[in-house]
């Protein structure tokens, strides 16, 4: 059997696969969201290492299998989210700055200079924003008392939420191997994205020293042999949680594509051995790379909130006391009743990129009432990914036949039918939904010889369940053309007179 890894932005899961790709056990466990200020959002990471440790440790048991009985294991991650750490102790020496944290703005627009956010787009097909890394560990050493001479001296390290797992499950202070794969270093706007190595002039723009960042490996490939928790075993694969899902829902071909609706939406396509840039706002990535092949690239559309929405609805607004009763109250409206919400609680990503967007809630009368909130909320999901699918087929000039769907928002028929009818092409959900830790079980499983190569892995997908168009043209155009306008009243809020500071 195959073990995943899938540490995401609320909660760290194991999950271990048979041969099949079928679910054999699954530990789950969440872990505390820190806000310190309005537009900040941290993790402690020796919090998520406990967790991560816990999880593997509660899986396993619950069918009474030990760590020896996997053949390999692989990692996926919540991407962007950076962390400093010690070499020497093994301890973080700040909280994580999750990539949802938009602290980084001012620094973001003080680096890019005349040339703005575009300055880094040829090298890392990034444009700079808060939502990557790289700015995120110049933060921390520029706030954090001592930081900056320790990383000088060599002994503070940094990297993303895999290089920080990888690091203490291979041995840590004793020996831990400081790596990330491709996918990861694809999203810190420190890799040249054609050379698959850090860029010394973007290190140096964002004063980082070189001895704090991790070797770049291939994604699939066995990159290190566990200790402790995961004692003798191999692991065999790291990838970005989206990077993950686009290899668990097999799209190996350039145009097909996946979306991922889980905190936040991300719309991948992949695009083949070819680096497609984008005049759409999108981001150019690395899809995934197999050790002694050349890399895959892809196109992706970031939607910063997703589920989240509902998280705040029952949170925030008390409104819901469970996730899985917001179909429910938005079903019980037949229509929006032209409110919409625009969630842009930590700015828009793409297209739109902009840093100083908040939240907006328009069209309240009197008529509207907690269903209708319900109605909007989800549909801000969708369309925000209208918003990413049109500029994808603008860059990519591939129009799509279908998406395939996965995520924890995909058992949500109501939010599904809509999102197909918004654009008008069927939403296909597979089999199982935890393609996320699927792709990384695929990946480890390949690079160990238990799948035996992508063919193999393609004749496992299975459809679950297909939602087709049934709205009409005028009606969706309508709605989405309503969508703009709210989104252009969320625009300019941040900077605008009277808003508070968020540095």
């Amino acid at each position: 059997m195959i073990g995943a890894i899938d540490q995401g932005t609320t909660s760290s899961r194991f999950m271990v696969f048979d041969q099949d790709g079928s679910v054999v056990a699954k530990a789950q466990q969440e872990f505390k969201q820190i806000y310190p200020r309005p537009g900040r959002v941290e993790h402690d990471p020796m919090e998520i290492l406990a967790s991560v440790e816990n999880v593997i440790r509660q899986a396993l048991s619950s069918v009474g299998l030990v760590p020896q009985d996997l053949v390999a294991v692989g990692i996926t991650n919540q991407r962007e989210t950076a962390v400093v750490w010690d070499r020497s102790t093994g301890l973080a020496l700040a909280n994580a700055i999750v990539w949802q944290d938009t602290r980084t703005a001012p620094l973001c627009e003080e680096i890019g200079g005349e040339e703005g956010m575009d300055r880094f787009r040829p090298l890392t097909g990034l444009p700079l924003a808060s939502y990557f890394s790289g700015p995120k560990v110049t933060w921390l050493l520029d706030q954090v008392e001592g930081l900056s001479d320790s990383a000088s001296a060599g002994r503070a390290i940094m990297g993303t939420v895999d290089s920080w797992l990888l690091w203490h499950l291979t041995g840590g202070v004793r020996g831990g191997r400081h790596v990330t794969d491709v996918s990861n270093a694809s999203r810190t706007l420190l890799m040249d994205l054609s050379t698959l190595k850090w860029s010394d002039p973007l290190l140096e723009a964002m004063r980082i020293p070189p001895s704090m960042t991790a070797e770049i490996v291939p994604s699939i490939g066995r990159i290190g042999v566990g200790t402790g928790i995961l004692s003798g075993v191999p692991i065999s694969a790291i990838l970005g949680d989206q990077h993950a899902a686009l290899f668990g829902q097999t799209c190996f071909r350039p145009g097909e594509a996946k979306n991922t609706y889980g905190t936040g939406c991300f719309l991948l396509m992949n695009t083949g051995t070819e680096i497609v840039p984008s005049d759409q706002g999108l981001l150019t990535t690395i899809g995934y790379q197999i050790a002694g092949e050349e890399p895959v690239y892809a196109l992706e559309g970031s939607v910063a909130i997703g589920g989240a929405v509902v998280q705040w609805l029952r949170d925030n607004l008390n409104l819901i006391s469970t996730a899985a009763e917001v179909e429910a109250l938005a079903a019980a409206v037949e229509d929006n009743g032209d409110v919409y919400f625009v969630p842009a609680f930590s700015g828009l990503f793409a297209p739109h990129w902009r840093s100083d967007a908040r939240g907006v809630i328009t069209g309240l009368t009197r008529f509207t009432n907690r269903s209708h909130l319900a109605r909007a909320a989800l549909e801000s999901v969708a369309y925000q990914t209208r918003e990413v699918l049109e500029a994808m087929q603008t860059d990519s000039g591939v129009t799509l036949s279908e998406l395939r769907v996965d995520g924890g928002m995909v058992v949500n028929n109501l939010l599904m039918q809509f999102q197909s009818d918004l654009l008008n092409v069927p939403v296909v959900r597979t089999r199982t939904d935890e393609t996320t830790a699927l792709g990384a079980a695929y990946g480890a499983g390949l690079a160990e010889g238990f799948w035996n190569d992508l063919d193999d892995l393609k004749a496992r997908w299975q459809e679950a369940h297909r939602w087709t168009p049934a709205m009409n043209y005028t009606e969706r155009e309508r709605l989405y053309q309503r969508w703009n306008q709210a989104v252009e009243r969320s625009l300019g809020w941040v900077g605008a007179p009277n808003s508070p500071a968020e540095v």
